[in-house]
């Protein structure tokens, strides 16, 4: 991949600090605290430190069919619901850092868009934390996967791989089931928490289309046809296969084009 003229090593080693940072609660003050304005400037390519990504001893990561049951009708079936939703925006902290300070010499604005998605990120992480402590429950009491970050290492030498399968695919999963999971939370009684999910369903929108919007520049700049490269980048890295239903509106809204989403209808038909 040719390399733009503008890096940002403040940025990406301040990022690379939130990404060892093994304290959620530390890892989320310390996103928040850089300025949208920090400088951007250099182009050297930072060494890989060991630690990556940095988490705390609990909770313990399982594979996905033995995380805990998210049954909606008692307090504790709810907040292990609440608790796995915690646990994929700490991640999303982790990728936001890890694309940050991972690829050097980008437009300065792609360092920006992950910036905000970073503290975005770490603002939705604070609130579900919250909510989740005053149903008398911590981050780290329920079982996880680790799903999301294992794209994350597979796609660790591919920019263009990682754009597609990681925003454009797990994050964007969740375009499609969490209007559905904040009114089921909304019918249990739990207000806070689906007023919580609108929050979070909202600011993500925007997150997917930057990963949109950033796997079409760099398909652009290298001649590539994004929508034939995706099922091709899917099959090789492994990735999940896309299931229906789709929410196409919000879908639209975050970038994907109306062929992208035919595909997809037709891809999930038995």
């Amino acid at each position: 991949m040719r390399h733009f003229p503008s890096t940002a090593p403040e940025l990406r080693q301040l990022a690379l600090q939130v990404l060892l940072q093994t304290d959620p609660e530390e890892k989320c003050r310390l996103a928040l605290a850089i300025a949208d304005d920090v400088t951007l400037n250099g182009q050297a390519e930072l060494n890989e430190p060991d630690g990556i990504p940095g988490r705390p001893v609990r909770p313990e990561l399982v594979p996905p069919g033995q995380v805990g049951r998210r049954a909606m009708h008692t307090v504790e079936g709810r907040a292990v619901l609440i608790h796995a939703l915690a646990h994929i925006e700490l991640n999303a902290i982790n990728l936001a850092a890890d694309i940050l300070w991972r690829f050097a010499g980008l437009p300065e604005q792609f360092y920006r868009d992950w910036l905000r998605v970073m503290k975005e990120e770490a603002y939705h992480f604070q609130l579900l934390s919250d909510h989740l402590q005053q149903q008398g429950y911590h981050y780290g009491d329920f079982t996880a996967h680790n799903s999301l970050w294992e794209m994350a290492a597979k796609t660790r030498q591919d920019l263009i791989a990682r754009l597609a399968l990681v925003p454009r695919t797990l994050e964007a999963r969740g375009l499609d089931v969490t209007p559905g999971v904040a009114v089921k939370l909304a019918q249990a009684g739990d207000a806070r928490a689906a007023e919580i999910l609108g929050i979070i369903y909202r600011d993500e929108i925007g997150h997917v289309a930057i990963g949109n919007r950033w796997y079409l520049h760099f398909c652009t700049e290298q001649g590539l046809d994004p929508v034939a490269l995706y099922p091709r980048l899917a099959l090789q890295y492994k990735a999940p296969r896309l299931r229906g239903p789709f929410n196409l509106e919000a879908r639209r809204t975050a970038g994907f084009s109306d062929k992208e989403l035919q595909l997809m209808q037709q891809a999930d038909q038995p």
